[in-house]
C-alpha cells in the first residue's frame, strides 16, 4: 500500500489564527464553513482531528487566502488586518 502523508505540524495553530483574525466564535465559524458540529472546530484547533479537504477549502475561501498558506508548514500565515466578520458573512 501507499505511505501516509505527513500531517502538517502548524495546521491547528493556523486554523485558530484564522478564526481569531475573523473575530468569530467556534459556533459561528462552524456555521460559516458548513461544519455540522462546532466542537469539530475546537478539535481542528487543538490538533485532535485534521479537517477534511472540503473544510480546508472553506477556510481558504472565507479568509481569502490561498490554501497552500494554510497547509504548507514551510509557509508562514500572516494575520491580515483586513480580515473581518464581513469576509465570513459573504
Amino acid at each position: 500500500m501507499g505511505h501516509a502523508r505527513p500531517r502538517p505540524q502548524h495546521l491547528a495553530a493556523k486554523l485558530l489564527q484564522i478564526r481569531q483574525s475573523l473575530g468569530l466564535s467556534q459556533p459561528k465559524l462552524a456555521k460559516v464553513l458548513g461544519v455540522r458540529e462546532y466542537t469539530d472546530i475546537s478539535k481542528y484547533e487543538r490538533d485532535v482531528n485534521e479537517p477534511p479537504l472540503a473544510v480546508l477549502l472553506a477556510y481558504s475561501r472565507v479568509a481569502g487566502i490561498p490554501l497552500d498558506l494554510i497547509v504548507d508548514d514551510s509557509k508562514e500565515l500572516l494575520v491580515r488586518e483586513h480580515w473581518s466578520k464581513e469576509s465570513a458573512s459573504g
